[in-house]
């Protein structure tokens, strides 16, 4: 890609290595880069069908701000944000196979589209690089190929935004990123470095940039993006984001528009802690944000009393240093703090679910075989020994874990007595599926024996 790295190594760019947390499958990467929050891996199952986005997004606030926006490529966008386009035309990814006809649906609009005026946002998404992925891997000779075909059309976009620049003199941002890495197999969605891995350069004629300076990309989050976009675009950040502003991009702005960028950012990530943790203002990077705001106050002072000091110019340095630190630890305490699943309610949930389960299998023989007439001892079992252990244990187990969790819990927060009714439900259907179990054994051992056995449900006894 000549044109391209002539951009990253030369041009007025920005490029990084933006990290993809699991899961890493299309939905869920989509939604990190428009909504800035972390998917769970329940999104993997929806990136077969994907469902309109309900969150907040970049996507979302430039619709409601009035701006236009137009996409073409994978019709998972389409179906996150269905009532969003001005104009659409999605491709399905359905095909792997396919890696020629899905671009060329997304290029045969270019020309028309870069001529007109009447959109605020373009969004492209192109199948074809990750279809030759699954087929043949990374090493195959079809991804240099792509790779150029690309590169040409990245091309072919900048040169027609700079003209249009030159024209309107208002700067215009190329991003180019990838949703997702690949192995070296050619497949996506798990957490190796290939998979988690993606580029992501901004292009823009407001970037300054000397002859000589060497950029080298740095490490950052694919949920920063969407506070980037918000912030340059002029929109809210939207209000479930995690990620934190690409310092970089703002860096040929005045101090005073940094420090307000750098504001808008740590308020929507203080807000955010502030619903997500009790504790809030004992986290580092509240306690930061709260310091950089009061330095932040000074600064201002100072600079509208038309104070050019080297004492201005130090403090404005300061407090920069300090929303920085404080993005950082915030995004890391709020990336923490999401990524946390609440394992405890999790595990009862599903200890239910297969004693339920285990219960109606042990169970659907008999009814079979008795003309539907299901018998399922859970009377006696309340009474017996067993399940006063099996509930003291458990509530043992509740309390210890109510009493020492560090972060919510769904279980904790129900009422002592609802939780005790749960612990009494679990309790009894463990007895009876103990109680089941053992009838059958018990009815299967005797029929081996005599031509004719009945076993009581309560007590076992050999009728001749």
């Amino acid at each position: 890609m000549p044109y391209t790295s002539y951009l990253v190594e030369k041009g007025a760019s920005h490029s990084f290595v933006a990290e993809a947390k699991p899961p890493t499958v299309t939905m869920p990467r989509i939604k990190a880069l428009m909504t800035g929050s972390l998917p769970g891996f329940v999104d993997v199952i929806r990136n077969l069908n994907s469902p309109a986005l309900l969150e907040d997004s970049v996507i979302r606030q430039a619709k409601a701000a009035g701006k236009r926006v137009i996409f073409y490529g994978d019709e998972t966008w389409v179906k996150l944000f269905p009532k969003h386009f001005v104009e659409y035309d999605g491709t399905t990814s359905f095909f792997v196979s396919d890696y020629t006809e899905v671009d060329d649906n997304v290029t045969r609009h270019l020309d028309t589209v870069l001529k007109r005026g009447d959109w605020d946002m373009l969004i492209l998404h192109y199948l074809g690089l990750d279809h030759i992925g699954h087929i043949s891997g990374p090493n195959s000779p079809l991804i240099g190929r792509k790779l150029s075909e690309m590169d040409s059309i990245l091309m072919k976009i900048h040169t027609s935004l700079m003209s249009k620049e030159r024209e309107t003199l208002s700067p215009s941002l190329l991003v180019l990123c990838g949703d997702h890495g690949m192995s070296e197999t050619g497949s996506h969605g798990a957490s190796s470095t290939e998979e988690v891995s993606t580029p992501l350069i901004l292009i823009s004629s407001s970037f300054e940039r000397r002859p000589g300076d060497i950029r080298h990309p740095k490490r950052v989050q694919q949920t920063d993006l969407a506070a980037t976009l918000a912030i340059g675009l002029g929109l809210p950040i939207p209000k479930d984001s995690v990620g934190s502003l690409l310092f970089p991009v703002v860096e040929g702005k005045p101090v005073r528009e940094q420090l307000r960028f750098l504001h808008l950012n740590t308020v929507q990530l203080s807000k955010l802690l502030q619903e997500n943790m009790p504790s809030y203002e004992k986290d580092p990077g509240f306690e930061q944000f709260k310091m950089a705001e009061r330095l932040h106050g000074n600064w201002v002072k100072l600079h509208l009393e038309e104070n050019r000091s080297d004492v201005l110019l130090s403090l404005g340095t300061k407090v920069l240093r300090q929303y920085l630190g404080a993005l950082k630890t915030l995004s890391l305490s709020l990336s923490t703090q999401v990524a946390q699943y609440d394992i405890y309610s999790m595990a009862v949930g599903t200890v239910v679910v297969l004693e339920v389960l285990t219960l109606l299998l042990l169970s659907t023989p008999q009814a079979l075989r008795r003309g539907a007439d299901l018998e399922v001892p859970l009377w006696s079992p309340v009474f017996s020994l067993l399940f006063y252990l099996v509930f003291l244990v458990l509530s043992a187990i509740h309390v210890i874990v109510c009493t020492s969790a560090t972060s919510s819990c769904y279980l904790c927060s129900l009422p002592w007595l609802v939780a005790g009714g749960l612990m009494v439900l679990v309790s009894a259907l463990l007895c009876a599926i103990v109680s089941t179990l053992t009838r059958t054994v018990i009815e299967s051992t005797l029929l081996r024996k005599v031509g004719c056995v009945h076993v009581c449900p309560c007590y076992p006894f050999i009728l001749r």
